[in-house]
């Protein structure tokens, strides 16, 4: 007995040690990594190379019998560094984007998507916070754009960065579209019909004709262009980086570090991977919330493009997508559709765009996961009785007790289970006594033992392994999914998706000090250790005494270790606990089985001041 408590004790030490070690160098700094993120990513990427604006887009090679075509156009960096976002759209005339949801605006010089705002989202949750900036211009600290235009050879100058277009007026609103329009001056005229709806798809419409003496061939195409790595969450639960539904190819996606390794692509310091003849799908940029995407007409083959490419040390990361040849005759015209997304990644809406516009798994743009067949219907509950009650915190304990309800035919068998162990414990105390020095016969005689009762000596184990997939989805959902970002509960809790922001270090916020992240405790989180250790004690206790000390001090492991985990999980998992004592205790009392939970509590209380011996417990 003595080498089990030794035992017992190192376990728990080294149990609190790697628990310690793991909140001070994991959970603290992602904490406050997960804070600074959001702002970091609108405040500052990686500073533009000077130069040129990015290539990489696919370009016909001579296997498919075109020319080749020069890279998009360029737009030099100004001298002496990156400037700020208000000089950088000073440079450009513009035409003004003005939606219930988007601000922002489109360069006349280049032509480009560069500047777009969230008006309905902003970078904390007070509402009086910057919106989220998205698109920003070629100069800044944070380029990140749309363009859209044509490749092509012996066509003359064809449109790029430092294209002056025409407009024909000087906002673009949903239901009022706006025309470019561009003269190369050597036969050929190019026009460009944006519009745009109400929340965050862009519909652009190049044509081009040719008033020349001679045919030109053309390839339309589009981008999306981010200049420097983002910082990103790092979480593998969540994708960030370049994503693609690419036709029969299917869903691709590409991290910035994973883009990096790949080939040599397009040309030098380039490298990257396309997909030729695809049909259907898009290419494009998403953070945790956010998005980018170009989307091709789904009826029309095309090349879809993943590259990354060095200008002066400086990453640029392009999906792009470009379509076949178009031949043009003299005094001909032709002309190529495609769309944007750029936005929030609202799952409601990227639904619908997938199903109204006929965007094929567009709905991947939102990353479920593997178990999507879990995650995706636990949202859509939450979401259901979101717009019943109005509160997604609500929401999670309406689900949790449906849940409890769906999954009682197997609690109740488990908790049948964890009564007949409880009338055998003076046979199980008997064999222990009788087999004390050989371990062998002792499990030998208690598997004989619960064979003959009928006992699955696990069945307590059921319930917690139930919530685990329950707990995953909930996670997943909590963390991708924008919903749940910046939804209050009550409180305290102003965002669901954030640990709970009180510290038992600082008492709460009583003390006047800000609380240090290396243990991040809240109300919420001792709460769910409370309801945990009072769901244990309901149990009768292990017969092995090392056993029964970890399951005492599991509720004190998992306290910390969910301190750091979003608010809307660690309020599920103190509720799912809170039903689970209260269901086990009328089963219980309905079997006529004693209640262990005062008993359980008496014991741990007498062992913690220095006793040894349980209370005795009736048969």
């Amino acid at each position: 007995m003595g080498n089990d408590k030794t035992n017992m004790f190192v376990a728990i030490g080294l149990s609190l040690l790697v628990l310690l070690g793991w909140q001070y160098f994991v959970a603290g700094p992602r904490v406050e990594q997960q804070r600074q993120i959001e702002a970091q990513n609108r405040a500052a990427q990686t500073q533009q190379a000077p130069g040129v604006t990015p290539d990489g887009v696919p370009s016909p090679s001579p296997k498919e019998g075109g020319p080749a075509a020069p890279a998009p156009g360029t737009a030099p960096t100004p001298a002496g560094g990156p400037i700020s976002r208000e000089a950088a759209l000073a440079r450009s005339p513009r035409v003004q984007i003005d939606t219930p949801a988007l601000a922002g605006s489109i360069a006349l010089k280049g032509g480009r998507i560069d500047d777009v705002k969230l008006k309905n989202y902003h970078e904390t949750v007070d509402p009086k916070s910057p919106e989220i900036v998205l698109f920003s211009p070629v100069g800044t600290e944070t380029p990140y754009y749309a363009e859209f235009g044509w490749v092509g050879a012996n066509a003359g100058p064809l449109p790029n960065g430092d294209t002056l277009w025409t407009a024909n007026g000087q906002t673009l609103s949903p239901g009022k579209p706006v025309t470019l329009t561009w003269d190369n001056g050597a036969g050929l005229v190019f026009k460009r019909i944006v519009a745009v709806d109400d929340k965050f798809m862009f519909t652009v419409r190049d044509s081009v004709e040719n008033a020349g003496t001679g045919a030109v061939t053309l390839y339309p195409y589009s981008l999306v262009s981010r200049w420097g790595k983002p910082h990103t969450q790092g979480y593998y639960v969540l994708h960030e980086g370049l994503i693609g539904y690419l036709g029969n190819d299917g869903l691709q996606e590409f991290t910035y570090d994973k883009l990096a390794k790949e080939g040599a692509y397009g040309g030098a310091n380039t490298r990257g991977k396309a997909w030729s003849n695809v049909t259907g799908g898009f290419v494009g940029i998403t953070d945790k919330y956010w998005a980018a995407a170009a989307i091709p007409d789904q009826a029309v083959p095309y090349t879809g493009a993943f590259t990354d490419r060095t200008e002066g040390g400086t990453n640029v990361y392009q999906a792009s997508v470009r379509g076949d040849a178009i031949n043009l005759a003299a005094g001909a015209s032709a002309s190529a559709t495609q769309r944007l997304f750029a936005g929030a990644k609202e799952v409601n809406l990227i639904n619908a765009y997938e199903k109204d516009l006929g965007i094929k798994h567009f709905d991947l743009m939102i990353d479920w996961g593997w178990f999507f067949f879990i995650t995706k219907p636990m949202f859509r509950a939450l979401d259901f009785f979101y717009h019943l009650f109005g509160n997604f915190g609500v929401s999670i304990l309406v689900v949790t007790f449906c849940l409890k309800l769906l999954f009682l035919p197997i609690a109740n068998r488990s908790y049948v289970s964890m009564a007949k162990m409880k009338a055998v414990q003076p046979e199980m105390t008997s064999i222990r006594e009788r087999y004390k020095d050989d371990k062998m016969k002792q499990q030998q005689a208690m598997m004989e033992l619960y064979k003959k009762e009928k006992i699955n000596p696990v069945a307590g184990c059921w319930p917690v392994l139930i919530q685990i997939p329950v707990f995953f989805a909930l996670y997943k959902v909590l963390f991708i999914t924008i919903e749940m970002r910046h939804a209050p509960f009550f409180g305290w809790i102003h965002d669901l998706a954030a640990p709970d922001p009180t510290s038992i270090l600082n008492l709460f916020g009583l003390l006047p000090y800000p609380a240090p992240d290396f243990v991040h405790l809240g109300v919420w989180p001792l709460i769910m250790g409370v309801t945990m250790f009072v769901q244990m004690k309901m149990n009768p206790a292990p017969p092995d005494p090392v056993q029964a000390q970890i399951f005492t001090f599991m509720p004190i492991i998992f306290t910390f270790m969910l301190g750091s985990f979003p608010a809307g999980l660690v309020i599920y998992w103190a509720w799912n606990n809170t039903l689970s004592v209260i269901q086990q205790y009328v089963i219980m009392r309905r079997n006529g089985v004693k209640v262990e939970l005062w008993d359980n509590l008496r014991d741990t209380f007498r062992r913690a001041k220095g006793g040894s011996k349980p209370a005795a417990t009736k048969s």
